[in-house]
């Protein structure tokens, strides 16, 4: 275990991340949705596929017995993927991760309905303070179906598609917690990513067009950094704890921040900024009392069953 590297990779993987949404902000100017899709998922492949040869794992990877699983979970993800990149169009690259924060805090309200999670207190304080910090963010935005402009509509729209797309990523991840008890991590993975790629291919007759040579090389580069921030992702894991890295995942503002002002010219408002505050401390606190508990059953199975 080395917490350093594990935090440095971390770091990397949300900044390739970050750097992916703003290159698939820029293409889908032109470059209809489910295209950016396809080549976001397409060109992430081979850079998974080369690291797990490299490493002698693809064999064990690819196999599974359960690709029903597997298939739903992608379907969930390029749902997910799909909403966030529509999302995209339509509001600043840092509202839309503030939105996203939300994933989190209905996770923990997913795994309580579906996988009989037991949820005290403390987390269910948390859930609240982090769904009035989504309200705080979205609040402005709603307003706008409200309005007689169209951008305000298209902005409201764009709000609620990044909160649909959140809502999906919490789906995924709970099916997540489901597979990686029977399959590697890879392979979950690797069979997100074929999903993806066979799914959207489906928008092919709803108007692909042609991209220059410019939005060719950001979608490449859309899908090469996706497909290295999930390889530094899964290595972060293996350094150090969950607990320990899992608060860097909001260091994604300040990428947002930078490369929506340096790239877009966004510039944030003091109230989604209030708001994202307000999530990210409700996360903080979901990821603090998870670690604990994690801890809690780890000493418990040390200790053993009374009586043994």
């Amino acid at each position: 275990m080395n917490p350093s590297r594990g935090i440095a990779l971390k770091l990397g993987s949300v900044a390739f991340f970050i750097s992916l949404q703003s290159m698939v902000k820029a293409v889908t100017v032109h470059v209809p949705v489910g295209e950016a899709v396809f080549f976001r998922s397409l060109f992430a492949l081979p850079v998974i596929l080369g690291w797990l040869a490299y490493e002698g794992r693809l064999h064990s990877a690819l196999r599974t017995t359960n690709p029903w699983g597997h298939i739903s979970r992608g379907t969930i993800g390029v749902l997910a993927m799909t909403l966030s990149f529509t999302a995209l169009g339509y509001l600043p690259l840092p509202e839309v991760t503030a939105i996203f924060y939300a994933a989190p805090i209905i996770t923990v309200v997913l795994a309580a309905i579906f996988l009989g999670e037991q949820v005290r207190m403390v987390r269910i304080g948390a859930v609240l303070a982090g769904l009035v910090g989504v309200l705080v963010i979205l609040w402005p935005r709603l307003e706008g179906f409200g309005g007689s402009g169209e951008d305000d509509a298209l902005r409201a729209f764009g709000a609620v598609l990044a909160l649909v797309a959140a809502c999906c990523m919490a789906v995924a991840k709970i099916l997540v917690r489901k597979l990686v008890g029977i399959d590697p991590p890879s392979t979950v993975v690797i069979y997100a990513s074929m999903t993806a790629i066979c799914l959207s291919l489906l928008s092919l007759p709803f108007g692909w067009v042609w991209p220059t040579g410019w939005e060719f090389a950001l979608l490449l580069g859309a899908g090469l950094f996706g497909g290295v921030g999930q390889l530094m992702l899964t290595t972060a894991y293996t350094h150090a704890d969950a607990s320990t890295i899992a608060p860097f995942d909001y260091s994604s503002m300040i990428f947002a921040l930078a490369l929506g002002y340096v790239f877009f010219g966004e510039l944030p408002t003091l109230q989604m900024l209030a708001g994202a505050g307000i999530v990210v401390c409700a996360g903080l606190v979901i990821i603090w009392r998870e670690s604990q508990l994690g801890r809690d059953r780890s000493k418990s199975r040390a200790v053993g069953p009374p009586g043994s």
